[in-house]
């Protein structure tokens, strides 16, 4: 498998980079359970910078949950860190209803960046059993970056492919994400004022890809088009 690329490039519109991105998860494998279930973990950004879209973010999450509830077969973990060294994991849920009441109890706080321990968490997690992909939104980077891509480096090794989507443009921040996908070959994605409002389509098309795989693909291009079917047609 090729190493991942950027899919977003400079004088692209939102639409293309949309297409990009699903190309980038048309080339993964899916990676199932023993028990025949995908398992994602969903992890957030909660600190202060967040608050404007804080909101549409936990709108977006119960979307992509849904279309993932609508083919069965997917577990979601919610992941959040915020304020001064509070970093959580929920419990797996597979009920729409659950994750939204786990969701609208989490509020922004002040504080630095703890991706860090989002990643030791999640090695904790696959130890404990396969996880089949892995989305963090965020929009800061605020730790030493060697280090954070040591850990992504060692989750790789598990085959567990992180969804890096990054709001903002700052660059050391871009850089970073960057490398945590490439390395654990998932994909990266910047969302600005027009790509956001794709955010819950791509987001539909991960949950699809974790809990079902190719048929699954298939039955949601046959029945609604758009970026299924794109997502379907560059799987070949």
């Amino acid at each position: 498998m090729s190493n991942a690329k950027t899919p977003v490039a400079a004088g692209k519109t939102a639409d293309q980079d949309v297409s990009a991105f699903l190309e980038k998860v048309a080339a993964m494998q899916p990676a199932a359970t023993a028990q025949g279930r995908g398992r994602l973990v969903f992890a957030m950004d909660a600190t202060m910078s967040r608050q404007p879209t804080w909101d549409r973010a936990l709108s977006i999450q119960g979307k992509m949950f849904e279309e993932a509830r609508r083919i069965g077969g997917l577990d979601v973990q919610l992941v959040y860190f915020r304020g001064f060294g509070e970093c959580r994991a929920s419990r797996w849920v597979a009920d729409a209803g659950e994750l939204a009441k786990l969701m609208t109890t989490v509020d922004c706080r002040g504080g630095n960046t703890q991706i860090s321990k989002v990643l030791t968490h999640l090695h904790k997690e696959v130890a404990r059993g396969k996880v089949s992909a892995v989305v963090y939104v965020g929009d800061a980077m605020e730790e030493n970056a060697d280090e954070l891509c040591r850990k992504a480096g060692e989750l790789a090794l598990t085959g567990t492919p992180v969804f890096m989507f990054q709001e903002g443009s700052d660059a050391a921040t871009a850089a970073v994400f960057k490398e945590i996908a490439r390395l654990t070959r998932g994909a990266y994605f910047q969302l600005d004022d027009n790509s956001a409002r794709h955010l819950a389509e791509l987001l539909g098309a991960v949950a699809v890809y974790a809990s079902g795989g190719r048929k699954a693909l298939a039955d949601k291009a046959r029945a609604e088009g758009g970026k299924a079917r794109l997502l379907l047609e560059q799987l070949g």
